[in-house]
């Protein structure tokens, strides 16, 4: 592979991370794509040595190879976990060797740029840490409680209007059909000793007309209004029937959502906003890997060139 390589760590199937290899394509940007956690080490192979200069060696996938000294940059976008491939003591063991080991040269390489670090999106993902840097950047944050204990639970529902939320988005099934958790509101009355099996995120409800969703790419921030039917609390609901506007992000917005990754040590960021009449901008929470694609058809926003810039000078 002849030039200084973006490697491309995410999952087979991908639509966003294909726009952005094809535009890196268009600008004759070599680019290594594959799944660390689905494809080493049946079809990627690692030979990495330590040196003065930091890790070298290559990385081969299929008929590609890399040098890691060369690398320019990692787009960590959405890998598979480092899953056992069978079910014996073995098969866990070397799994934690794959993640550690490839896992841990692609996190140390030398020179490279990091959209975002794997280390840094792993500790952003937590809300209870999202919330402190939200507030300490000086953004508005709606009251909130995280609690396993019903009698909390009731009294915080029962002193202003609430929502809850999942802390985390992770897969979750009915009847055997994928299916979301959404924001929706909670009354004191549905609060009962079920809450006490797990940690619960409740927050008063914001008096929101739209919400807007800020995509951060290095230090370019940009925004879309987005509208969703009377009535619907969580817009991800309801894709089919929401309308956007690409919007200006207020300056002292924008300054602190800069603050607020580079806290973190990340790239990019995905920032969730609650907008009132009254044109507040109240902080929900931060994607540190989330999904951008769709808003650069619905409201024009130029994501995977900002993305493709930044991987390919290491600046906007």
């Amino acid at each position: 592979m002849n030039g200084r390589p973006v490697l491309v760590a995410t999952e087979v199937e991908d639509a966003t991370a294909d726009l952005v290899i094809a535009e890196l394509n268009r600008r004759r940007v070599p680019v290594l794509r594959f799944d660390p956690g689905q494809d080493f080490p049946a079809d990627v192979v690692l030979s990495a040595r330590s040196g003065s200069r930091g890790w070298g060696g290559r990385l081969t996938a299929g008929d590609r190879m890399a040098d890691l000294t060369s690398v320019r940059a990692l787009y960590h976008r959405r890998p598979s976990v480092y899953a056992p491939q069978g079910e014996g003591q073995a098969d866990r063991f070397a799994a934690q060797e794959n993640r550690r080991g490839l896992g841990g040269v692609l996190g140390a390489l030398p020179g490279c740029l990091y959209l975002s670090h794997p280390q840094a999106i792993a500790q952003a993902e937590y809300k209870p840490a999202q919330l402190s840097a939200a507030i300490r950047e000086g953004l508005t944050v709606p009251a909130t409680l995280i609690t396993n204990d019903p009698a909390e639970a009731k009294a915080f529902t029962a002193a202003q209007p609430t929502i809850y939320k999942p802390l985390h988005a992770g897969a979750y099934d009915v009847d055997g059909q994928p299916a979301g958790i959404w924001a929706a509101p909670v009354e004191p009355g549905e609060i009962d000793d079920r809450v006490s099996v797990c940690a619960h995120l409740f927050q008063a409800q914001v008096p929101k007309t739209s919400d807007v969703r800020a995509v951060v790419i290095g230090d370019r921030v940009f925004c879309a209004r987005i509208t969703a039917p009377a009535g619907v609390l969580d817009w991800r609901a309801e894709y089919r029937h929401l309308t956007y506007e690409p919007i200006k992000c207020p300056d002292e917005v924008r300054l602190a959502l800069l603050r607020f990754l580079a806290g973190f040590g990340l790239g990019f960021g995905a920032f969730d906003f609650a907008l009132t009449a009254e044109d507040e901008w109240w902080f929900l929470e931060c994607n540190p890997n989330g999904q951008w694609a769709w808003l650069e058809h619905e409201a024009g926003l130029p994501l995977t060139a900002a993305i493709a810039d930044l991987l390919q000078h290491g600046e906007n």
